[in-house]
């Protein structure tokens, strides 16, 4: 006979990721009530790149908090659209912001693209270059130039431009670095680069550099957020939605 004692086989308990799924969308619910009974409190977790972070993702923040100033924003930085997409997967974040791949293909995320981004070229305020009227791309070749870090969306467009220009990627000072190294690279050098259209509008006061009067080829560059399609977005992560899109608007109409 069997031990009286045994007990019998519990039912297979639910995977972790689901449980936390269960536990994430309790936290969200919880989040909604407090909106609903006037709350303008709350946190938002997004991911962005550092390069958008600079940027449009400050200039958002920045409307965000003249209408909701106690609302608190953590930032996780990251220049792989991978790590965006797993930090959003695992729910460390409730959204990321940066440029979107086309077609997109994530079947469980959920993609609203904000407006399209411009590539343009920059020196420091001193250089020499930024005194001339017309430049070719061409005339650029020789320049010492500093690129964004290997294996970014960055330097994948830079490279794309020269070659839809008929053009080898310049090799003279073409070094790979991170956002801040770049800047002061370029503020207080001879060195050229790329910089999207949107850093140079909110953060070109502390680059302290210029664009070129350079007509740069147009690539289709799309901005914009990525959520998870099946968890509910948080009241705070709506607001601060409404603010991208407001001040998205005039990227949408500005011509470089």
């Amino acid at each position: 006979m069997p031990n009286s004692t045994q007990r019998a086989p519990s039912n297979e308990r639910p995977r972790c990721s689901e449980s936390a799924s269960v536990f994430d969308e309790l936290k969200q619910s919880v989040k909604e009530i407090e909106y609903l009974a006037g709350a303008t409190t709350g946190e938002l977790r997004i991911a962005a790149p550092n390069v958008m972070a600079a940027g449009f993702l400050a200039a958002v923040i920045k409307s965000l908090h003249r209408r909701h100033p106690k609302i608190t924003v953590h930032i996780t930085l990251s220049l792989a659209v991978d790590a965006l997409h797993r930090e959003l997967r695992d729910r460390n974040v409730d959204l990321t912001l940066g440029r979107i791949m086309t077609p997109f293909k994530e079947g469980d995320l959920k993609a609203e693209i904000l407006f399209n981004e411009s590539t343009v070229i920059v020196a420091g305020r001193r250089n020499r270059l930024t005194r001339r009227r017309k430049i070719e791309l061409a005339d650029l070749i020789d320049e010492p130039w500093v690129f964004p870090a290997a294996g970014s969306a960055g330097e994948l467009i830079a490279a794309e431009m020269f070659r839809s220009s008929g053009l080898d990627m310049p090799r003279r000072g073409a070094v790979c670095a991170a956002m801040p190294m770049h800047a002061a690279l370029v503020a207080n050098g001879p060195y050229l680069t790329t910089l999207p259209a949107s850093l140079v509008r909110f953060g070109g006061n502390h680059l302290q550099v210029k664009v070129l009067p350079v007509r740069v080829p147009a690539l289709a560059s799309p901005v914009g957020i990525i959520t998870l399609k099946r968890r509910t977005i948080s009241p705070v992560a709506r607001l601060f939605i409404e603010h991208a899109r407001e001040v998205a608007k005039p990227l949408a109409k500005h011509r470089w």
